[in-house]
């Protein structure tokens, strides 16, 4: 029974890897038999509900892109501007839908971060192939381990590269890097737009605060893993994001 109390006890912390191991008397195996069914039935509903999470991530972020550039095209400065206005409290509520859904549904996951961030690069560049602009990715052949479930981790790259698309014009070349570094990972995204202004690079150099552009859900996922983001200037004087993730 004390077996059975310690795994009951770990499943309520979140830890649906533990098992009970059947024995003893009837009742007992029985009673471990169920646990175990009711550890794997939570895992496979916490498992569909994150499935769900990631396809309305992925289903809303690229028509929400399209929306913003087509108003950003409109002829009239004023109604371009309210159009905007509109478009960004949109996105504000959908990521908070979906940053809320991701936060209820998701344990402390680790995944690989090589075949993500290829993963993403690549859904994104069909719209970077329309805008024409250039992408270059580099990213380790070998797995890379980082303390970040695979959908959430999703969410943070899309965050990332949905804000070049956002805040460049298109033509802008863009480049993802992910290099391991001690205990982690390091994500850059460097673009060749005009660059963040000097109180977003303040308050992305320092960590401290919302940098107003779009970075909510990549900072809060790069610090719940250990790490954190930082911006700057790019080389060609755009936009440069840093994100650290720490090792599973």
């Amino acid at each position: 029974m004390d077996g059975l109390a310690r795994v009951s006890h770990r499943l309520a912390g979140g830890d649906l890897t533990a098992r009970a191991e059947p024995g003893g008397p009837p009742e007992v195996r029985s009673v471990a038999l169920a646990l175990n069914h009711l550890a794997g039935r939570i895992d496979e509903l916490l498992a569909a509900e994150r499935e769900s999470v990631a396809d309305l991530s992925h289903r809303l972020r690229t028509p929400l892109t399209g929306l913003r550039l087509d108003a950003e095209s409109l002829r009239d400065p004023e109604e371009a501007a309210r159009v905007q206005a509109r478009v960004d409290a949109l996105e504000r509520a959908v990521s908070a839908v979906i940053t809320e859904a991701r936060r209820r549904s998701a344990g402390r996951g680790s995944c690989d971060a090589a075949a993500v961030v290829r993963e993403r690069v690549r859904f994104w560049s069909v719209l970077a192939e329309d805008q024409g602009r250039e992408v270059s990715i580099s990213v380790p052949d070998g797995p890379l381990p980082v303390a970040v479930g695979v959908e959430e981790l999703a969410a943070c790259v899309d965050a990332l590269l949905g804000n070049v698309f956002a805040h460049t014009p298109e033509g802008a070349s863009m480049s993802v890097r992910l290099q391991p570094r001690p205990q982690g990972a390091l994500l850059v995204v460097e673009d060749a737009g005009p660059g963040f202004d000097a109180a977003a690079l303040e308050r992305g150099a320092s960590g401290g605060g919302s940098t107003g552009l779009g970075l909510d859900i990549a900072r809060r996922t790069a610090e719940s893993s250990g790490g954190g983001l930082a911006v700057s200037r790019s080389a060609e004087g755009g936009a440069r994001v840093d994100v650290t993730f720490s090792s599973p």
